[in-house]
């Protein structure tokens, strides 16, 4: 889709040039839902692809996504870190995860991590992605600062985050711990090709700890954490706890088929892993 309104495009090779950004600016990384519909308040667009981050930094204290990371970069990442890190049990879930985003392969290969982390849509695969294996945001501050944010208190409603105008998302890390765990992954939409309802995943770290993330049935993410494997009882005791208002009300599926069927998913999980 054409912006009509958008009067100038940057593209800044180093962090000093980024600002000043305004509420009528829009930074640029694959696009792909910032040309799906009109922006009417659009002046400018600022493209951050021209700062060369690398898309991916492997490292003993886990992995680090830039914000121009791709979705078919991190779904490849999957069978790569089987050869290269083998400890990492959980790379099968970078691309389960992608899967949750129902796009075409050209979407895959434009859609970018911080895109999707800072639409904060309840059905944003990274930030279930994220959620599940304790995933933080670096973001850039204006005044040359920066300060990073477990991505659980990074989204704080549907489409609704912590960011102030002028901060920049500069990537993602996922700590190493957490990729040494066992997954179990579920996912439902109402119809085959439609967004996801619920995303339901959970995790097994090698100290027999139980994590829990459910995203797109809730408008942000919730976690749940047990140092052994919990009971069914437990378990339906924090599902009991997510309050009645952060159930996703939209075209596809009501709070009320969220909030039961992210039950039977959630002990579905808790039984695999045990």
């Amino acid at each position: 889709m054409d912006l009509h309104t958008v009067e100038a495009l940057r593209s800044p090779t180093t962090r000093a040039e980024l600002w000043p950004l305004d509420a009528g600016d829009a930074i640029l990384s694959g696009g792909t839902w910032l040309f799906s519909e009109p922006q009417p308040g659009l002046r400018r667009l600022i493209d951050v692809t021209a700062l060369g981050w690398p898309p991916i930094t492997l490292s003993d204290s886990g992995i680090e996504l830039a914000a121009t990371c791709t979705v078919a970069q991190v779904s490849g990442l999957s069978a790569g870190l089987a050869a290269s890190h083998p400890r990492w049990t959980a790379a099968p879930l970078l691309h389960q995860c992608c899967t949750a985003l129902v796009a075409s392969p050209k979407i895959w290969r434009t859609a970018t991590v911080g895109g999707n982390v800072c639409l904060s849509f309840p059905a944003g695969s990274m930030i279930s992605l994220l959620s599940a294996l304790d995933g933080t945001v670096t973001v850039w501050r204006p005044d040359g600062t920066e300060y990073v944010v477990p991505v659980t208190d990074f989204v704080t409603g549907a489409s609704a985050n912590v960011l102030a105008v002028g901060d920049v998302v500069r990537s993602v890390h996922l700590p190493a711990a957490a990729l040494t765990a066992g997954t179990a992954y579920r996912k439902l939409a109402p119809s085959p090709l439609g967004r996801s309802g619920i995303v339901v995943i959970g995790r097994r770290d090698i100290d027999g700890g139980l994590v829990l993330a459910v995203t797109a049935a809730t408008v942000r993410p919730y976690v749940f954490r047990h140092p052994s494997v919990p009971t069914s009882d437990e378990l339906a005791a924090w599902h009991a706890g997510i309050p009645e208002g952060q159930w996703t009300d939209d075209a596809h599926g009501d709070p009320d088929w969220r909030r039961a069927v992210t039950l039977v998913l959630a002990e579905q999980i808790r039984a695999e892993l045990s």
